[in-house]
């Protein structure tokens, strides 16, 4: 079935796909729907031999402006529970390829919550992030207070979520929240082009690179060394290793097979 809520751009580059969030009246708040979507998406690219990396992205207006507040505000604490609507972000969460958010204009609540979910945050001088539920009488139920706790510290992080003040791109590139900034008219240009960087890598090196980086946040020092050196030992398994190596030595570009 065609998505409603976003719009699949299958090679928007070799190797690199794109999901939109294409809710546009709606600043791209993200209702049950959308994130199914979304879910469903990365399930399938996730799976497709011909994607190496994924761009999620909004319009140069918003990238999600937060959840769907109409959705939710009549909803009582044991229907959210039984919705149980964050099982889809741990979904997503588990998406092997790297994924890349290109943002512009406004990523707020959920919508910033999203772009955290990703591996890295390609901005335009327009973007806004913020977790401003606090204002609404609850606060981040999607990772808000522990990723972005952990991309910009105890003292920002309890400042964004305890006022619900939004930063400018520029204070969170100097925070570690985003990886560049670029003008407007080129911040999805800038995503694909990061993105081709990374697609012409060795996929399978790609994949337990960014796990060994994610394992980093939720182990020791000890666990995340060990678990390092084992997917460094294994990558040793791959016609990628022995490709990238001989091209090396041969000072020629080597070609990748995920293999």
């Amino acid at each position: 079935m065609q998505p409603e809520y976003i719009i699949i751009h299958q090679q928007v580059a070799p190797y690199v796909a794109h999901i939109q969030l294409n809710r546009p009246k709606e600043l791209n708040a993200l209702n049950l729907g959308l994130m199914t979507e979304i879910k469903e998406a990365l399930k399938v690219l996730d799976a497709d031999e011909s994607v190496r990396v994924i761009i999620i992205s909004g319009n140069e207006k918003a990238f999600a402006a937060g959840a769907d507040i109409k959705q939710m505000a009549g909803r009582t604490a044991m229907d959210m529970y039984t919705i149980d609507q964050f099982s889809t972000w741990d979904t997503i969460k588990k998406t092997k390829k790297p994924l890349i958010a290109a943002v512009s204009g406004f990523a707020l609540g959920g919508g910033c919550e999203l772009a955290m979910l990703c591996d890295m945050i390609v901005a335009s001088e327009t973007a806004r992030f913020g977790q401003p539920e606090i204002k609404l009488g609850v606060m981040p139920g999607a990772g808000g207070t522990q990723r972005l706790t952990r991309a910009v510290g105890k003292a920002m992080a309890m400042e964004m979520v305890l006022t619900g003040r939004f930063i400018t791109a520029v204070e969170a590139l100097q925070a570690g929240l985003i990886n560049r900034i670029v003008p407007v008219e080129l911040f999805l240009q800038e995503a694909i082009k990061l993105a081709e960087e990374i697609a012409a890598q060795s996929p399978l090196a790609v994949k337990m690179a960014k796990e060994a980086v994610l394992k980093a946040f939720d182990s020791s020092l000890e666990e995340g060394l060990h678990f390092e050196r084992k997917n460094f030992y294994l990558l040793f398994a791959s016609e990628d290793q022995k490709e990238g190596m001989q091209a090396f030595i041969e000072k020629r570009t080597p070609v990748f097979k995920g293999k």
